[in-house]
């Protein structure tokens, strides 16, 4: 990035479906506004995926992948530009894993090529978060069928781990957000938030 452009702080919820990450987004993004910061939310992007007629889930292929991860990054660069904070719902990990996890469901075996791919454009985006929270499956939490989504648990769970399996793999630090935890994640993200938007302010005085 160059120095004529200051990224908003920056905030992803990563996680299978079904495991609480938009409610917990909304909840932030309300609190966040009442303390009269400017936020924007980048939505997760099924339903437009869906509406492009691209396979999704299980189905997921190299080439929807690829869509999901530049389209995600082409929606963080949109909301940077007129945001204090930006919080992501599903970020650029989340298509990476949600492709591996379709594969193993298929039982079939990768282009190598094409993950290496996929992984060059995910390790360099990654960078752009400041606070990762990966939410875990509880199974106990019923899946969400007012969103375009498939509701085969198996596929579920493999997704979840999955997500896991991205972020160990590439060093991605994260923290987690259990099902039980939001209040104290939410005061957590909110200190969290506030801090860096502190600091920026003294460098911008400075």
């Amino acid at each position: 990035m160059t120095t004529d452009f200051r990224r908003p702080v920056t905030l992803a919820v990563t996680g299978t479906h079904s495991t609480g990450k938009s409610s917990f987004l909304q909840a932030l993004s309300e609190q966040l506004r009442r303390d009269r910061i400017e936020v924007a939310v980048v939505s997760d992007l099924g339903a437009e995926a869906l509406a492009h007629r691209l396979p999704i889930l299980d189905r997921h292929t190299w080439a929807s992948t690829l869509w999901f991860i530049s389209r995600g990054m082409a929606s963080e660069a949109v909301a940077w530009m007129n945001a204090d904070v930006v919080l992501v719902d599903r970020p650029v990990p989340d298509a990476l894993a949600y492709y591996e996890a379709a594969l193993e469901y298929r039982c079939e075996q990768p282009d190598l090529g094409n993950v290496a791919h996929l992984e060059a454009l995910v390790i360099q985006h990654v960078r752009n978060y400041d606070l990762i929270l990966r939410t875990i499956l509880d199974p106990t939490i019923p899946l969400d069928l007012s969103k375009p989504r498939g509701t085969d648990l198996e596929f579920r769970a493999l997704a979840d781990r999955h997500v896991a399996k991205v972020l160990e793999r590439h060093d991605i630090e994260h923290d987690p957000l259990l099902s039980h935890g939001h209040t104290r994640a939410l005061i957590d993200a909110r200190a969290f938030i506030r801090g860096r938007l502190d600091g920026a302010d003294r460098d911008t005085e400075g």
